[in-house]
């Protein structure tokens, strides 16, 4: 079946650019499957253009607020256009770390503990309540936002009230946890409307020596090296993968999303967070654990679109 499609990429979001190299992607893929793929521009002419466009399926390959965390998906549905991706109350849980941590705890997912400092709150204070929870090793991250902006990972010790003070600016609440030391392995989920969900194999994240998985080595090419699948023992694989839908199914997610999770040197499993748009560019884990599973880009991409426009129906 031959689908009109709009693709929307960019916005105004810190990781737009991150946006329209995945929406580039995915715009050459469809075009191999479909004559009609529009690539339209988040920005005040978005609804115009949709209404020219009139398709059948509309493909939000944004990151970030407010792409990513329910307004896009709020906008979308207002109008009546089906689409890729989760719905509102999903996109804004999976954009929220700290409710997205109290629904895994809930479900008994395995996250670490965390401590909340909202703009409003005495740093002074916050800080000595940090070090008196976590002690020195600890990271701190914006609660809303993702490719890592605004993180910084102290597992040494260091300025806490700096690191608060760097992720403020991406917006509060900031979240803070205890380091956890370990290899960084993420997990896709596939969840298609009408079909059993699946996940992808697990993929390690190997980056160079003291540097860890941050904005600039997730999209500059050789700046990481993606081991799949992770090399981990098959009962470790097997509890990934029950963790990585286990955390989609607690989020009410659909269509698909990535875990990511640090494992430890004696395989303890945590999982940090759910991204449900994960990134489509060509450094980006969820097409290379696709790839893994036996669904090349165009296929992916295709039956993200067909999935959406089987839920309209």
């Amino acid at each position: 079946m031959d689908l009109n499609v709009a693709v929307i990429a960019g916005g105004a979001s810190p990781e737009a650019e991150v946006s329209r190299s995945s929406a580039a992607e995915v715009v050459e893929a469809l075009r191999h499957r479909h004559s009609h793929v529009t690539l339209l521009e988040l920005d005040e002419g978005l609804a115009g253009a949709l209404a020219d466009a009139e398709p059948e399926v509309v493909f939000p390959v944004l990151h970030g607020p407010p792409g990513e965390d329910g307004t896009v998906q709020g906008f979308l549905e207002t109008l009546g256009y089906p689409y890729v991706g989760s719905d509102v109350h999903g996109s804004a849980l999976g954009m929220d770390k700290y409710a997205s941590k109290a629904l895994f705890r809930a479900a008994g997912l395995p996250v670490l503990e965390e401590l909340v400092v909202r703009s409003d709150d005495d740093l002074q204070e916050a800080t000595a309540a940090i070090k008196a929870r976590f002690g020195d090793a600890v990271v701190v991250k914006p609660s809303g936002q993702g490719s890592a902006l605004g993180t910084t990972p102290l597992p040494s010790g260091g300025d806490v009230g700096r690191a608060i003070a760097g992720a403020m600016r991406f917006g509060g609440p900031v979240m803070i946890e205890p380091y956890a030391a370990g290899r960084e392995i993420t997990v896709g989920v596939l969840d298609l409307e009408g079909e059993p969900p699946a996940t992808w194999p697990a993929i390690e994240i190997v980056t160079a020596a003291d540097e860890w998985y941050d904005y600039r080595n997730r999209y500059t090419p050789g700046r990481s090296e993606h081991i799949v699948p992770a090399t981990l023992p098959e009962k470790t694989h097997g509890e990934l993968g029950r963790i990585a839908l286990a955390g989609h199914r607690a989020l009410g997610l659909r269509d698909l999303s990535r875990a990511d999770f640090i494992v430890t040197s004696d395989n303890e499993i945590w999982l940090l967070e759910v991204n449900t748009l994960p990134g489509m560019t060509p450094t980006s884990l969820y097409p290379d654990g696709a790839r893994a599973a036996g669904y090349d880009f165009e296929s992916l991409v295709d039956a993200l679109v067909r999935s959406a426009f089987r839920r309209a129906e």
